[in-house]
């Protein structure tokens, strides 16, 4: 096999491998405890992965296999290094980061959520960003008190 063969695979590798970096929102990094800790394993586990994937003797399956992990180590490591913990609410008396709401909609469908930053949030699983048009609706509101998602109005009926 000539060395001009080598370097021209190992180009292409390169250029297959050169991810473009994962969007970052603009919006503040606001984070819970919980979304601390798992910034940080992720943080983690991507520095494991691309540790792992260097460690590969082939130089293009190396490439190929570490440049999804170097691009996740760059995002979670930005994201852990602009996180901004906020603490729990004190009280319930109003809708606020780290709380969890219940509302009704006009339906008949009765909803709960946990207001939490961007990367933590998981609606199937109960918590929703505090950026989301949802949560921006409820901020701030108390039990009672109604708020406007579209043409949708959505009433608190529990803040814990």
């Amino acid at each position: 096999m000539s060395v001009a063969f080598v370097k021209e695979e190992s180009a292409e590798t390169a250029a297959e491998t050169q991810l473009p970096d994962r969007p970052v929102s603009p919006h503040p990094n606001l984070v819970t405890e919980a979304g601390l800790i798992a910034l940080q394993k992720q943080v983690a586990a991507a520095r494991a992965a691309f540790d792992e994937a260097n460690a590969i003797e082939d130089i293009n399956e190396r490439r190929r296999q570490a440049g999804p992990h170097m691009r996740d180590l760059r995002y979670f490591s930005e994201r852990l290094h602009t996180a901004q913990f906020v603490a729990p609410p004190e009280n319930n008396d109003v809708v606020a980061f780290g709380g969890t709401v219940t509302f009704s909609r006009e339906d008949g469908r009765v909803q709960t959520y946990r207001i939490v930053g961007e990367d933590e949030a998981d609606p199937k699983t109960g918590s929703i960003s505090y950026v989301s048009p949802v949560a921006r609706a409820l901020l701030g509101k108390s039990v009672g008190d109604s708020a406007y998602v579209g043409d949708d109005e959505l009433e608190i009926t529990a803040i814990s």
